[in-house]
Formats: C-alpha cells, sequence, structure tokens
C-alpha cells in the first residue's frame, strides 16, 4: 500500500514537471507559424518562448533588410519592455545572435520603454564589440529612442530664415549633406515598429502615437506624410475589425481626440465596424491623383515626382505592418503595382 502511494506521488510529480514545461519552437520552425504566434501573443502572452521564436526570426533572415523587419523589432522591444525584472533574462536568451543582427539587440533595448534602459544596454555591450559606434551613439543620445522619434521635423521659423540669410557666405559652395534625422513622416518603417509594440504588449501608447499620424491622411503637402497617414489609417481600421479591444479603444477616442484626429478616426472606426476598408484605400488613391495634379499645399513642383520614382515606391511597398511578405502596402496601391489589400499578415491570421 505504501509503495503505491509512492508510485503515485511520482507520477503526480513527473505529470505536473511536464505540465510547467510548454514545447519549444523549433528554430526551424516555418516563419508563418512564428506570425501567428506574434499576432496572438497580446492575448495570451508566452514569455518564456519569446527567445525561441526570435531565433525563428534570425533563421529566417527577417532583420537581413533593417527597414523591412519593423514590425519584428518592435515585437522584440515590446516583449524585452513587458517584463522588466525579467528583461536581461530574456536578452540573454537573445544568444548567440548571427553578427549581422546584432544591431536588432541593440536597438530594441532602446526602444524598450525600460527605465533603465542604458545600464542594461551597457551590461550587455561586451558581447556585441562591432556595434560598438551604434551603442555608444545611444548611450549619448546621439541616435533616439522610440519614445523620442519626433513626428516630423521642425521647419524653421522666419527668424530662423532671416539669421541663416545674413549669416550664409553667399560665395559659399554647398555642400548638400545626408539628412540623417529620423521622424515618423519620414521613416514607413517606424508605424511597423509601433505595431510590433502593440503586439507584444497590449499597450495603447503605439496606438496613441499612430493616432497622431492620422491628420497626414488628409495632408496635401507631402508624398511622404500623405502615405504614411493612410497607412496609419488603413492599418488602424484592418487590426481593429479583428481586435475587438482595439475596436473599443478607438472608439473612446473620438470623444477626446482634437478635430485633426477625430475625423480620420471615424472613419476608422466606422469602415472597422462595418468591415468596409476599401473606401479607405481609394480615398487615398484620389487624395494621391488630386496631389499629381492640382500640388501640393506648399506649391510642391509636379517635377518632385518624377523624382520620386519607382525607387521610392518599392521601398514603401514592404511597410504599413505587412507581417511576413515583401509588398502589398498603401504605397504600392499608390504606385498602381498591386491591388491586393494591404494586411498580408492579418489576412493569414484569418
Amino acid at each position: 500500500m505504501r509503495y503505491a502511494a509512492l508510485v503515485a506521488a511520482l507520477l503526480m510529480l513527473v505529470q505536473s514537471a511536464h505540465a510547467e514545461k510548454t514545447p519549444d519552437i523549433d528554430p526551424r520552425a516555418s516563419l508563418g507559424v512564428v506570425q501567428q504566434w506574434i499576432y496572438n501573443y497580446r492575448a495570451k502572452p508566452d514569455y518564456a518562448h519569446v527567445p525561441a521564436a526570435v531565433r525563428v526570426l534570425f533563421h529566417s533572415q527577417t532583420f537581413k533588410e533593417p527597414e523591412n523587419a519593423g514590425i519584428y523589432l518592435g515585437f522584440v522591444a515590446g516583449a524585452i519592455g513587458s517584463n522588466p525584472a525579467k528583461a536581461e533574462q530574456l536578452i540573454a536568451g537573445l544568444f548567440p545572435v548571427p553578427p549581422e543582427d546584432e544591431w536588432v539587440i541593440v536597438r530594441a533595448i532602446a526602444y524598450s520603454g525600460l527605465p533603465d534602459w542604458r545600464n542594461i544596454l551597457r551590461r550587455v555591450a561586451p558581447r556585441m564589440p562591432a556595434r560598438r559606434v551604434m551603442i555608444d551613439s545611444y548611450l549619448a543620445g546621439k541616435l533616439p529612442t522610440l519614445t523620442d522619434i519626433p513626428l516630423e521635423e521642425v521647419k524653421p521659423g522666419m527668424l530662423d530664415k532671416l539669421k541663416g540669410a545674413f549669416t550664409k557666405n553667399p560665395f559659399a559652395k554647398d555642400d548638400k549633406k545626408l539628412n540623417t534625422t529620423l521622424t515618423f513622416a519620414s521613416n514607413q518603417d517606424l508605424l511597423d515598429t509601433l505595431w510590433g509594440y502593440y503586439f507584444a504588449t497590449g499597450s495603447h501608447v503605439p496606438i496613441q502615437r499612430i493616432l497622431q499620424m492620422l491628420p497626414w491622411s488628409k495632408s496635401r503637402d507631402t508624398v511622404d506624410k500623405l502615405t504614411v497617414g493612410s497607412m496609419a489609417r488603413y492599418t488602424l481600421a484592418s487590426y481593429a475589425i479583428r481586435d475587438a479591444g482595439l475596436r473599443e479603444y478607438l472608439r473612446s477616442e473620438l470623444a477626446t481626440q482634437p478635430a485633426a484626429v477625430k475625423v480620420p478616426l471615424g472613419e476608422v472606426v466606422e469602415a472597422a465596424d462595418t468591415v468596409q476598408i476599401a473606401a479607405l484605400r481609394k480615398d487615398a488613391l484620389a487624395a494621391v491623383d488630386e496631389l499629381k495634379t492640382k500640388g501640393s499645399d506648399s506649391r510642391r513642383n509636379l517635377d518632385l515626382w518624377g523624382q520620386v520614382g519607382v525607387g521610392a515606391v518599392a521601398l514603401g511597398c514592404v511597410s504599413a505592418a505587412a507581417l511576413g511578405q515583401v509588398a502589398i502596402g498603401i504605397p504600392c496601391v499608390i504606385g498602381g503595382s498591386a491591388s491586393q489589400g494591404l494586411l498580408s499578415f492579418w489576412e493569414k491570421q484569418q
């Protein structure tokens, strides 16, 4: 009798141990499996398996083109920031990291939103000596964190222009410098990064940032702002269709947002409630046609459209939270190179 009781107790311990350990994610698993896991993560966080999922992303060379990997970067950053007590344990679990992908760890820590992110970055720096310049730039504040990136560049006022006119040497040769200023208006992949952060945390902080871009969907000033604003409006509606919590949150924001946000946000809510987002795409197309025909509000020369060219359109095709597949974004539709919807990733989750 005593022997039978001992065997039963051992069996219970073994079963308990197996119940606590969920199966690992195979690093050779399909990228599509990890994409669906990421999309559903905020509803059922599985913190223990984040390193394994990220290793699949590394194995799939998802970060090969940084401007196309925003949503994955945002997810890693959000996962790190979502559990401060275990952040360093999670980061340690990501190693070894392919040398060409070490930038992901550096940026994810800086974008995590952790109060102590600088010290964490200092402690992990010895494991990535090849990224010393990038690490030092973040620590010195030369590179901004996700929350510090401005929506757009501040235009110089009249006094600044006059000062420049009087101090500039009229005989000096103008040297055009590469503009490396990081803004949401000029970097479409940052919209993806915000969505990735949302998928990892369910936080409304990145959603608030996306809401601030909505007025650009009505912009007739620059192609960048019109494109990003249109993508912000479209992605909000597309994800809200499947995410009841997000849909309710957006509806609650209608009462508090300024008029410039309220109008396009109302379009988002209506499109999500009625599951009719085609109108948002058509409106973006019409806006671009008008911009081409009449020019911009700031007297933009139409010759610029020829300079924008196919290259700029192609860069935009990989954005707008098109998780997992290249192309199929609002800019592709604008360029006439695609007729499908924006969110190839979202469509996979149906």
